[in-house]
């Protein structure tokens, strides 16, 4: 996951093999070979892929959502790390999948070429990354690479999971999956009626340095999370973004006032940076920062990856990002 103040991207596998679910579609297994266009290219899947290799941000969790246990994962690099160095609901998936020493890439600080050649992926997903052409052609020399569809760090968490599904003939049933996962989030947002027509904003802000912050806009999948969850994108921010089609814009703490419209701001640090924040004569102008109404989400928790929501993180986190939410506007 990229992080604009935070570090950069996130036992061997049983290797005959992954394992995959028992239902499948036929019309999607007669789809091979097929050619998948996007961002970097076209790649061309010959054959439906037994063994997947999965880098960049939980682009693990569609085939671990669909019983198919990667052969290769990226290491986690943000929020709550567990002992096999991925987030709770990977570890989680693998070990109902009966995979106890799953196979981590430590790539961190880029791609571990040699750690993902290793695995003999037949394929490599990553949909939602932010790879470049140089990295897409290397990895290409390994196997057919799924990289973003359109523009890197802005793929939604439905689009992740379709993009990464379809190469593994598994479309119909990321489809199924994706309707589930709306169904959950509109029972669950439901139980929260304080969070009814309210307008939201993810920001980053550091206590280190307020002269400037960011705002995360709706092609990151953080931001479009909080419409899924009721929020509607405040005017103030349509307006600074002015078009933009990036992930994300700096802006000069001198124009914090204009946030006038925000209801709700979720950011990244401890409940103890509140005060820090209302302290500084520009951000503590904000009427949420003035009266609180901020979820910090903890750097070392499950939350501060499962904020960058994908279709195995949302029902593991669901609950309790909705309990913060609604705390910080009690």
């Amino acid at each position: 996951m990229k992080k604009v103040l935070t570090s950069a991207l996130l036992g061997a596998l049983v290797l005959t093999g992954c394992t995959s679910s028992p239902t499948s579609s036929k019309a999607s297994t007669d789809a091979y070979p097929m050619t998948i266009t996007h961002a970097l290219g076209k790649t061309v899947i010959k054959n439906k892929p037994q063994r997947v290799a999965a880098v960049g941000w939980e682009n693990g969790d569609t085939p671990l959502a669909l019983n198919i246990a990667p052969v290769g994962i990226s290491r986690s690099n943000y929020g709550k790390e567990t002992k096999h160095h991925l987030h709770s609901w990977a570890d989680e998936a693998f070990k109902k999948l009966k995979v106890n020493k799953p196979n981590v890439y430590d790539d961190t600080d880029g791609f571990d070429y040699e750690a993902i050649a290793d695995s003999h992926p037949d394929v490599i997903l990553a949909a939602y990354s932010g790879m470049s052409k140089e990295d897409y052609q290397k990895l290409s020399k390994i196997a057919p690479v799924i990289p973003y569809k359109t523009k890197a760090w802005s793929t939604s968490w439905r689009a992740q999971t379709i993009e990464n599904a379809t190469p593994l003939g598994k479309k119909k049933e990321a489809q199924a999956l994706i309707k589930k996962t709306e169904a959950l989030i509109a029972k669950k947002t439901a139980q929260y009626p304080k969070l009814k027509n309210k307008t939201a904003a993810f920001l980053s802000l550091s206590t280190a340095n307020l002269s400037s912050f960011y705002i995360y806009l709706n092609n990151d999948p953080r931001a479009a999370y909080l419409k899924d969850l009721g929020f509607t994108t405040p005017n103030s921010i349509h307006k600074l973004a002015n078009g933009s089609k990036d992930f994300s814009i700096t802006v000069s703490s001198e124009k914090a006032n204009q946030l006038s419209d925000v209801d709700l701001i979720v950011t990244y640090g401890k409940k103890s940076d509140l005060k820090a924040l209302q302290k500084d004569a520009l951000i503590g102008q904000i009427p949420a920062i003035k009266a609180g109404h901020v979820v910090f989400i903890e750097p070392s928790s499950d939350l501060a990856a499962g904020a960058t929501p994908s279709i195995l993180s949302i029902p593991y986190n669901l609950d309790h990002y909705l309990k913060a939410m609604n705390k910080a506007l009690s």
